[in-house]
């Protein structure tokens, strides 16, 4: 089958989320500058480079209480801030709970009985018992063609790293089974790590 996105797919669900996959979940949590709370997973979301330390992920629809956009950017723009935390398998359901269309009042949190810790560089509170949270400020925001396609992009100034996770000084992700986004609804689970070199290593 081919067919131009242009044109559209004629089949029964867009295809295009399923074939770029697996992709991280970037669980988002954010402040808005009245200090209410928001946490949402994106699934358009990875590490962009190394020094220093960088980050993205992508919102691709709105809301009707937030104009052009949802919740995460919102609160991103009044304060240059956000958290990325780490998706785990055992967190699945409270970060499907957290994925709804609730109204910006709504804090996620509460919510979905999660516990919050506060971040140590920013303003936000972070999930607290994630395998990792990335502390982020704000770089830039890109707005992509499209209705309300926004990029975000932060540089890391701080980490933390569950203790369980480390194991003689490697952050093992076979200790919590990171959890990846599929299409459709679909997920997936990292269970089976294996190791390459590059050619000279």
């Amino acid at each position: 089958m081919y067919y131009r996105p242009a044109d559209g797919h004629g089949l029964p669900h867009n295809p295009f989320n399923a074939i770029v996959t697996p992709r991280p979940i970037g669980w988002i949590s954010t402040r808005a500058a009245d200090g209410s709370e928001n946490l949402a997973p994106y699934s358009f979301f990875n590490a962009v480079a190394y020094v220093p330390p960088q980050v993205m992920f992508a919102s691709t629809s709105a809301k009707e209480d937030r104009g052009d956009t949802k919740d995460s950017v919102a609160n991103i723009r009044e304060t240059g801030v956000f958290c990325v935390n780490i998706v785990e398998y055992a967190a699945r359901d409270v970060m499907n709970r957290t994925s709804g269309m609730w109204p910006k009042e709504t804090d996620e949190f509460a919510d979905a009985g999660i516990a919050r810790a506060e971040c140590a560089e920013i303003a936000c509170s972070r999930v607290a018992d994630a395998p990792a949270n990335l502390e982020c400020k704000l770089t830039q925001i890109v707005e992509l063609e499209g209705v309300s396609n926004f990029a975000v992009f932060g540089e890391v100034v701080g980490i933390h790293m569950r203790d369980d996770c480390m194991v003689d000084g490697v952050f093992d992700v076979t200790r919590f089974n990171p959890l990846t986004r599929l299409g459709y609804r679909d997920y997936s689970v990292i269970r089976e790590v294996f190791s390459l070199k590059r050619p000279g290593e």
